[in-house]
Order: C-alpha cells, then structure tokens, then sequence
C-alpha cells in the first residue's frame, strides 16, 4: 500500500513536470524556418559583411565561418567563427511561444563574458524564410546596466533561404549583416570556446 502511494505521487509529480514544459507545437512560419536551419544541421559555411555602418577591427579581413553545430526538436546551436575567435554561438530555441535567439559569448578559457545570453523573442508568425527577434526584457536590462544603452532598441533578424543564410542586426543608426553561402559547405571549425 505505501509502495502504491509512492508510485503514485511520483506519477502525479510527473505528470505535472510535464505539464509545466511548454508546448512544441509552432505557428507553421516558425516551424518552417526551424525545420529550413535543422536541415543545415552538421555543416559549416562561409560568410562575408555585405552591410557594416560602423566598422570595427575585430571582424575585418577575418574568416567568416557559421556551424550549424547541435539540433534537436527544440535548440539549436550555431557557433559563428570570425577568424580565430570561436567566442560566439547563436542559439535558436523554441519557447512554445514562439522562438528566441540568445548569444553565448565566452572567454578562450571557457568562462562567459560578462556581455552574454542576450537576444530577443519573437513578437509575431514571422515568415518561412524569415524571423526577427526584438530585444527582450532581460537584454534590454543588462545593456542598460552594463553601460550600452544604444544596444537597448536592438533588433536581430535572421533569413533562410535554399542558398543562403543571412543574420542581420538592427537599430537606430546601425545596421550590420553577413550573408553566408549554402550551396557551398566548408571544412567543419574548430568547437566554439567553452565547449567539449
């Protein structure tokens, strides 16, 4: 009878558990968009700054490299490479919602930056090809508190197309894009900082 009761809290706490994680079902623009960058899922490409209206050092005449590295029915992990700099990695992930794009940014020995994990939700269906993700209440915070006050109205959009895969940032008088080449795979990167 005790050995009954356990088994049945604990199947009570189970089922509750699953309860309370969100829903996979995606609105059928952000589940085509998922499905068109999980199909890249293993191979890296090339890419190459075709906007940059406030051009820094730390990106020109550098190896531009994206790695579809990690996917699963609900993240995945795209490190971008930019020269020998393997501090970033672009997640996707659905929330249930919607999708969110976060930043991981880490140091060569692993540790996170203090400037990492920021991102934006989306706030609408999107569209197949494309999806933007406005700033979302936890980033808009952490650059006010880390002094980047300029990075608050960020908007980032990311396109998929048969050849091609753009990630685009925007905000009041900044633009910056890199447009990657699909329809030619290059050798696989070394693994993002902080990783195995």
């Amino acid at each position: 009878m005790k050995f009954y009761a356990l088994f049945a809290g604990l199947t009570l706490a189970s089922m509750q558990s699953l309860a309370a994680l969100p829903s996979l079902n995606s609105h059928p623009n952000q589940q085509a968009f998922y499905d068109a960058l999980s199909s890249l899922c293993g191979k890296a490409f090339a890419g190459r700054i075709v906007t940059d209206t406030a051009p820094s050092a730390a990106f020109q005449n550098k190896t531009l490299i994206m790695h579809v590295s990690k996917c699963n029915d609900r993240q995945i992990f795209i490190p971008f490479h930019v020269g020998k700099d393997h501090s970033r990695t672009w997640i996707i992930t659905r929330t249930g919602s919607g999708l969110s794009l976060k930043h991981d940014h880490r140091h060569k020995d692993g540790s996170e930056d203090e400037v990492t994990m920021y991102g934006g939700i989306t706030s609408g269906p999107g569209f197949e090809q494309v999806q933007a993700f406005p700033a979302d209440s936890y980033t808009q915070w952490m650059f006010a508190e880390k002094g980047l006050p300029q990075s608050i109205g960020n908007i980032w959009k990311m396109f998929v197309y048969p050849d091609s895969f753009s990630y685009q940032l925007v905000r009041e008088g900044r633009e910056f894009r890199v447009d990657f080449d699909l329809t030619q795979p290059v050798e696989t990167p070394p693994a993002p900082w902080g990783t195995q």
